[in-house]
């Protein structure tokens, strides 16, 4: 009896679902790190040299080019050199959405901050239960 191996044999629906694990099992890790998930979050409005987000952050370079290295090798950023400085950010807008998402739902499980979205309409939030 053979069994079954991951390969590109399969399926394009295991293949997908192979991939989408291994996109959330990435950025799970990056996000597993606070320092890590602190970097991205600024990143959100725009990119950044990586000195800037050391200064703003008040961490240490070393700290932040550490921190950069998992999270451009993990695909989550991208570099543009410019010059003798090297620009960073998120690589994809999708996933600049996705972590503004997830930082909002964040907010959320927090019962003492309050809802992120004026127009919000879902039941138990703050603002849905106001106009009620």
């Amino acid at each position: 009896m053979t069994s079954l191996r991951h390969t590109e044999a399969l399926c394009t629906d295991c293949r997908d679902d192979a991939t989408r694990s291994f996109v959330l099992n990435r950025l799970g890790r990056a996000l597993a790190d606070p320092t890590r998930s602190r970097l991205l979050m600024s990143w959100l409005e725009r990119s950044a040299y990586s000195t800037e987000p050391a200064r703003d952050l008040k961490l240490p370079r070393s700290n932040v080019a550490n921190r950069l290295v998992c999270l451009h090798d993990c695909g989550i950023v991208v570099t543009e050199p410019e010059g003798r400085r090297t620009r960073y950010e998120i690589a994809d807008p999708h996933l600049t959405r996705a972590l503004t998402a997830r930082a909002e739902v964040g907010l959320a499980v927090d019962e003492n901050a309050p809802c992120v979205d004026p127009a919000c309409s879902v039941p138990g939030c703050c603002n849905a239960e106001a106009g009620a």
